[in-house]
């Protein structure tokens, strides 16, 4: 195959050179447990509390209030849980969430419901922000938590978080925010958006995976989700993984520096790509808010009429470049996305939907790649499709 380009950012993302360096090189001599006393021991905790320290500058909070998991799913998980055990002990309570959050809370109210708790959802207009009137109206005073996210990995849409959060707390419950498809490429503030809780994952701002962040402010309610030890003071428990803490650490320090600049970078592919596939494929629908104020830069999600998103994407591949489908056909299933549909987008269009996705090392000379290559690819399926 010749050249190669990864359009699935949103997915994950390579780990930064710095990043692998600095991994690199500290993986041979740091191998003791963060949680041993002896020298071996306090210079891998050195290196997980200097990650700590790089988090709560990006986030904007206290290094204390930073702890470690397997993943934004794990974090995101915890914090549920948390909500549902409150809701138990106070004997009633709702929680409110949204119609577009990632699986990971998605699949975790499901099963909430199965086990009796009664769990809200936003729905959200077409440009795929949520209707914050409905969130007010969904209120009351037997809310325990509302979560909504910060950025949908499918479209892109940034959900007015602030707003959100300040009529969380005017009834008295508890907000929460997966950040993680926005970190890096906006400004994420927990102080300023007053936050409770934020989830994100490392992997998807160019360091390694297995490494998830959950922020809990000070004096939040806080129940641990993994038992069997006292690391992170007793929030999460299970052997540092300390060699991928510090990178996540070193990619958390270099996001906060070019994050500005990041975004601008992002954009100015995104724009092109979209008015590229505007000029040259007809009956294009695309999806989510198109004000930059309003999306992630780095995402766009195109749906092409009278065409099956996995066979764009299986030909896409063929031909080099990396994407992912709007439908959730990747994993298994034959339905369309939800994320989509919740936007009011019609079932077919959803079926052929693709989510282009940047990254800090895709280039312009990429986007007029794609360019080249898409247009006579959905002219060719559409002609397969009509005989």
């Amino acid at each position: 195959m010749g050249r190669l380009i990864y359009l699935d950012n949103n997915a994950t993302t390579q780990m930064a050179p710095e990043v692998i360096k600095a991994i690199s090189e500290a993986e041979p001599v740091v191998y003791g447990n963060a949680s041993s006393m002896h020298s071996f021991g306090r210079e891998a905790s050195r290196l997980v509390e200097n990650a700590r320290s790089n988090i709560a500058g990006l986030l904007q909070c206290n290094a204390d209030e930073i702890t470690f998991t397997s993943g934004a799913s794990e974090a995101n998980n915890t914090v549920f849980m948390i909500a549902r055990s409150l809701i138990e002990k106070r004997g009633g309570g709702r929680i409110v969430t949204t119609t577009i959050e990632h699986p990971s809370i998605i699949e975790t109210v499901s099963y909430l419901r199965k086990c009796g708790i009664q769990v809200d959802q936003v729905p959200v207009y077409a440009d795929g922000r949520i209707k914050l009137d409905e969130l007010e109206k969904l209120m009351g005073k037997d809310v325990v938590l509302v979560s909504v996210m910060t950025g949908n990995n499918e479209t892109g849409a940034i959900q007015p978080v602030a707003e959100a959060s300040r009529i969380a707390h005017s009834y008295g419950a508890l907000f929460h925010t997966d950040a993680t498809q926005a970190i890096g490429k906006i400004k994420v503030s927990c102080k300023e958006w007053k936050l409770d809780y934020l989830s994100c994952s490392g992997h998807k701002f160019y360091g390694p995976k297995g490494v998830g962040i959950l922020f809990a402010r000070k004096g939040a309610p806080f129940m641990p989700f993994v038992h069997g030890g006292e690391q992170e003071h007793g929030r999460r428990a299970g052997t540092y993984n300390t060699i991928s803490i510090y990178g996540t650490g070193v990619a958390a320090k270099l996001a906060m520096e070019n994050v500005e600049e990041e975004n601008r970078r992002l954009w100015k592919m995104r724009e092109a790509l979209r008015e590229g596939i505007l000029a040259k494929v007809p009956h294009v629908v695309v999806n989510g808010c198109q004000d930059h104020e309003f999306c992630l830069p780095g995402t766009l999600d195109v749906s092409f009429e009278n065409v099956e998103g996995e066979s764009i994407l299986l030909m896409l591949d063929m031909n080099g470049i990396a994407v992912s489908t709007g439908s959730a056909c990747a994993t298994g299933s034959l339905e369309p996305s939800y994320v989509l549909l919740a936007g009011g987008l019609d079932v077919e269009l959803a079926h052929g939907s693709i989510r282009f996705s940047f990254g800090r090392f895709n280039t312009m000379e990429d986007v007029e790649y794609v360019l080249e290559v898409l247009p006579p690819i959905i002219e060719k399926l559409r002609a397969i499709s009509t005989r």
